[in-house]
């Protein structure tokens, strides 16, 4: 088909302008594909697209990139690109206007799969999209990688330190996200000490002793990490609250396990199936079932003692003076490792461990509660994808969704506004 109205108006579309054009378009029905063949003006000067410099014609290659549908139809660019010798930087391929380095796809129809891909899983992407699942994460990936090349060096006061499973059990990557900006920061594999320490050195050590808070669970080598690179970081670590209720709730449980074999041997069947009675928060208890529960827990059971000493600890927090906390964490203390429960015990000897961290967490206004809730989000991200095959794509989906990232392709900024 000849240049006219059609090819001028492909070329307003594509924002091509001099010396790229549009040589002609063509229409395959039974393939149902529309092919634009581009191309580049002969007198044309060419650049290396490192550092711009004006060089010689290396030789030309074909190269094609899916572009935006037109109706039905799959809509493909093809173009001979020539290649440039460049005296700094050898054989470089000519940038486009259309597509970034490397990708296969054009910008807006890159743009597109972004905008798709937070919306829906990569397998509804690839479908609805007519792509291999590679395909869309590959566009995924790109987008992670120019966020990240983007973002602005930060400096942040408060983070938060968790991990998250990745396939199987005992699989996990390290997260770390910025308990302000709520946003994450850095994902690395396994929960080792180099996992954080990765995000440590990143961060320079300007930039470490900036911050105030590092909350955490009681895993020794994040303890060990933050040692290493945070100064005065005694004072900044912070258990966080829900972790040691956590411990606290599953001391119970044991204690309730074992007295409930105990007493069904002789015929009391008091604590079958009240197992989420002693879990759950008495504030979320309707009226009715703090009621049903009230003989038990003011029984002289084992279990009700247990439950109380939980209780009682998750009062222990948002103290102003650091004195008053360490006062009634002590006599907390006293009580439960005199409680002849030894599921408790274990767990005021872990407090008792690492008593610094829970006393600076009693006393800020501080959890690691974003951290719990970025980590359902991971999880669902997880669940949508039915899994991933490799860390590599995890990571980038975790980025991509959570991070806080510019993912789209730079030409969009200026020349097309984001589809």
């Amino acid at each position: 088909m000849a240049r006219g109205i059609l090819t001028q108006h492909y070329e307003q579309l594509l924002g091509l302008v001099p010396p790229w054009r549009i040589r002609e378009v063509e229409f395959d029905h039974e393939a149902q594909e529309v092919r634009i063949r581009v191309e580049l003006r002969s007198r044309a000067r060419l650049r290396c697209p490192v550092c711009q410099a004006v060089c010689g014609s290396h030789d030309r290659r074909e190269r094609r990139w899916r572009h935006l549908d037109t109706m039905q139809y799959r809509t493909i660019l093809i173009a001979r690109i020539p290649r440039v010798a460049c005296e700094r930087h050898g054989v470089r391929q000519v940038a486009v206007p259309w597509a970034e380095e490397g990708s296969r796809f054009t910008a807006l129809f890159e743009a597109l799969a972004i905008d798709w891909l937070h919306e829906a899983s990569t397998q509804a992407v690839a479908r609805r999209l007519r792509l291999s699942w590679d395909q869309v994460a590959g566009i995924q990936a790109r987008a992670v990688e120019r966020g990240l090349a983007r973002r602005e060096p930060s400096l942040p006061r408060q983070i938060g330190v968790d991990e998250t499973s990745f396939q199987k059990r005992h699989e996990y990557v390290t997260v770390v996200n910025d308990l302000k900006e709520e946003i994450v920061l850095h994902v690395a594999d396994d929960r080792r000490q180099e996992s954080l320490e990765g995000f440590f050195e990143g961060l320079g050590p300007e930039g470490c002793a900036q911050l105030e808070s590092v909350v955490m669970d009681m895993w020794s080598p994040y303890i060990a990490a933050t040692q290493a690179h945070v100064p005065d970081a005694e004072r900044k670590i912070v258990f966080d609250k829900f972790h040691v209720a956590k411990h606290l709730g599953d001391a119970v449980d044991q204690v309730r396990r074992r007295e409930n074999r105990e007493l069904r041997a002789e015929g009391d069947d008091r604590l079958l199936r009240t197992k989420y009675l002693w879990l759950q928060n008495p504030e979320r208890m309707s009226r009715r079932q703090w009621q049903e529960f009230g003989p038990l827990r003011t029984s002289r059971l084992k279990v009700a003692r247990a439950w109380a000493l939980k209780e009682a600890a998750m009062l222990l927090w948002g103290y102003v003076s650091r004195g008053w906390a360490q006062r009634m964490w002590k006599a907390w203390y006293g009580w439960a490792i005199r409680s002849r429960l030894e599921p408790v015990k274990r767990v005021a000897r872990m407090i008792r461990t690492y008593w610094e961290g829970v006393i600076n967490a009693a006393t800020r206004n501080v959890t690691n509660a974003l951290a719990e809730a970025i980590n359902s989000k991971i999880q669902w991200i997880k669940r949508m994808a039915c899994g991933y095959r490799n860390r590599e794509n995890f990571r980038n989906a975790i980025y991509f969704h959570l991070g806080g990232l510019d993912l789209y392709p730079e030409s969009l900024k200026s020349a097309h506004p984001k589809p």
